[in-house]
């Protein structure tokens, strides 16, 4: 099994990401990257919100050039320019943790993340899993995991690839980000990839996979999500991860808001997955339990009254489910076991 040390983030880190995801909760759209221009076609001219992705650039239609259109476009550069004092702060944080040791992304991630942000996903309810999830835990329990560790796990789990959960439910993405006040014009932040439910940014190896909850018996076909224009991979179980989630903050360039499952039903949540791998998995099977067992060692002790709340919450589940739970939780070392077993 892979073995993983846990180290205290030191000094002022933890509060400074606590004050990050409280200055992100407010919103502040931000012009980094993104710019508007015009075409003329057939004597008609256009206008077009360009969003740039490292050397790449991506244009998104905003409508035919009139007072209409152009009032538009003066309100969202007003929003990018009230939001200056904010951006300010959240650059200051975001150095600071960076200084600090926090867990943080690199510069391409960060252009991902703040395009899935102004994509509007996570405003409707989208939350982020796998490894990037499992990062983040860092920086809200003020903790960080070795380096070796971080290498391992992505190269099991496949950091380059950014998943997001989602219910299949009615939403409006462009009415979600007019009411949190990200900005008037939606960017369509996903590009199709290999197959129906992963998608590229363009110009970058990173790829964003599109998941859902699985609630019937298999051929496991794609689903669509009218709501949001994608399909998505029906997961089993994962509507125990999106059940109860948290905000969490991206250190981005100045801080990217997502949603994340709360850490104890993340970690059951991998015990289970490890004993439903397919075979020829067992690699990654250790991997969910070396996270698992990162994630409860550090919650055993920090908040075991979270580890109660999620193990009444499987119990609740199907049986096959609880089923997997114990079969994952006898692999962990035993004095983790007993320490479970009396919460």
């Amino acid at each position: 099994m892979v073995k993983m040390e846990i180290k205290q983030q030191l000094g002022t880190t933890p509060l400074f990401y606590s004050q990050l995801l409280e200055q992100c909760k407010i919103a502040a759209p931000s012009g980094h990257g993104v710019s508007f221009v015009q075409k003329k076609v057939k004597g008609r001219v256009y206008s077009y919100l360009q969003s740039r992705l490292g050397n790449q650039q991506t244009q998104h239609y905003v409508g035919a050039t009139s007072p209409e259109t152009q009032k538009g476009i003066e309100l969202e550069k007003q929003l990018w320019k009230n939001a200056e004092p904010d951006i300010e702060k959240r650059q200051k944080l975001v150095a600071l943790l960076q200084a600090g040791g926090a867990f943080v992304v690199n510069r391409n991630e960060a252009r991902v993340f703040e395009l899935l942000e102004r994509w509007g996903g996570f405003l409707v309810g989208g939350v982020l899993v796998g490894s990037y999830a499992f990062n983040l835990y860092q920086n809200v329990l003020g903790i960080h995991w070795q380096t070796q560790t971080d290498s391992q796990i992505k190269v099991i789990d496949n950091s380059c690839l950014i998943k997001i959960g989602f219910y299949n439910q009615d939403v409006n993405l462009k009415e979600a980000l007019l009411k949190s006040g990200m900005g008037m014009f939606k960017i369509s932040a996903l590009k199709r990839k290999e197959s129906l439910t992963t998608f590229f940014m363009r110009g970058q190896e990173l790829k964003v996979n599109i998941l859902t909850p699985k609630f019937s018996e298999p051929p496991d076909k794609p689903i669509f999500l009218k709501s949001l224009n994608v399909s998505a991979t029906p997961v089993p179980f994962l509507e125990f991860l999106l059940e109860e989630v948290q905000p969490a903050v991206v250190v981005t360039n100045t801080g990217t808001l997502v949603n994340i499952p709360v850490p104890a039903r993340y970690a059951l949540y991998k015990l289970v997955l490890s004993q439903s791998r397919e075979p020829g998995e067992e690699f990654k099977s250790k991997t969910d339990i070396a996270e698992a067992e990162q994630l409860l060692s550090v919650l055993i002790e920090k908040r075991q009254g979270d580890i109660q709340l999620a193990l009444e919450a499987a119990k609740s589940r199907t049986a096959q489910f609880y089923e997997l739970l114990v079969k994952g939780i006898s692999l962990l070392p035993l004095n983790l076991q007993e320490r479970l077993n009396n919460c």
